[in-house]
């Protein structure tokens, strides 16, 4: 099968640093381009990733006839805008993460997902560690699914970074809460029905530095997290079943060629020595979402997520902003 032809529309250090030699290792995807604003930063990166074109705007980029399909990994408020450009050209996406700055802004790529491919880019889905988790829960190895709970936190207080720039949707919530959202919907496969927040807002930045959220998905199933940018680098993802518990040691970034680990416990043993663990192959993530991306431009798979699920994803976000303003719950 030939492969996809790709173009990444900026220099990102998430594409950089992570995604794009993920993506060049894959034998579904061929790298052939990347742009920045700046045509020197261009040149720069594409000389250090041995990409063969470097374009000054992301409009040349777009008009190059032989890119298939694009990596979008700019800043959260231009997100929809360039995917929409994109997808006017006829290129598919690959969206980073969050895929908008609501849930309305979101419904904007519904249209254009039907003459293109678009997916938002949650690489934890095709993560073999997430996958055996949801077999298990699947399997009813845990018993009836109870709650989720997510841990993640790192320390970045620069005001230059876009991560701390509120007005263009930085903040904890946008940046890492969603993780623990798809966390929510993936492991109960089901929506949230109303969602609540306590949130805590940096004086200076504006964005909020720390997020607690507790979402509702019916019939007793609790997602609860935490999230900060201003706290020590700490993620945990933990599922609690009616009979056993399955544990994430590194659910959101593994190191890639290295092998993960979850543990599974009935808690029989208060000293954890009921625990059993399971230590799954070494991979990058990454690099499997690009396959599975790619293997739906060229139909050899349906796309396994669409635009209406980034949707519905922010959908539990924009609830729980609105949670934080009102103090009460607030429906899905």
């Amino acid at each position: 099968m030939k492969k996809v032809v790709w173009g990444v529309l900026s220099t990102a250090r998430i594409g950089t640093a992570q995604v794009i030699p993920a993506m060049q290792r894959s034998s579904w995807c061929e790298v052939r381009a990347i742009a920045s604003r700046s045509a020197d930063a261009a040149r720069r990166e594409a000389a250090a990733l041995g990409i063969p074109r470097a374009y000054g705007s992301y409009e040349e980029l777009l008009a190059d006839p032989e890119i298939e399909a694009i990596y979008n990994p700019l800043p959260n408020h231009l997100h929809v805008p360039w995917t929409l450009r994109a997808a006017a050209a006829g290129k598919h996406v690959l969206c980073e993460k969050p895929v908008a700055l609501g849930a309305e802004e979101a419904g904007q790529l519904l249209a254009a997902a039907k003459k293109v491919k678009i997916m938002e880019a949650f690489m934890v889905r095709f993560h073999p560690q997430w996958l055996r988790a949801r077999a298990l829960v699947e399997q009813g190895e845990l018993g009836a699914p109870r709650a989720v709970q997510v841990f993640f936190s790192y320390f970045n207080d620069d005001p230059k970074n876009i991560r701390n720039q509120a007005d263009i949707g930085g903040g904890a919530l946008n940046d890492i809460g969603c993780y623990a959202i798809v966390a929510g919907r993936y492991f109960f496969q089901g929506e949230g029905r109303r969602a609540l927040a306590l949130v805590d807002r940096d004086p200076a930045l504006g964005t909020d530095r720390t997020t607690s959220g507790l979402v509702d998905f019916g019939e007793g199933r609790h997602l609860s997290f935490t999230v900060t940018t201003q706290g020590a680098p700490c993620q945990r993802l933990l599922i609690c079943g009616a009979r056993r518990r399955v544990e994430l040691e590194i659910p959101f970034n593994p190191p890639a060629g290295r092998e993960t680990r979850i543990r599974i416990d009935d808690g029989s043993a208060r000293d954890g020595s009921s625990m059993q663990i399971e230590t799954l192959p070494a991979c990058d993530q990454y690099t499997l979402q690009s396959d599975a991306f790619s293997r739906a431009v060229r139909g050899e798979i349906e796309l396994p997520y669409g635009v209406e699920d980034a949707v519905r994803n922010m959908r539990v976000i924009d609830a729980l902003f609105r949670s934080e303003k009102s103090g009460s719950w607030e429906s899905i």
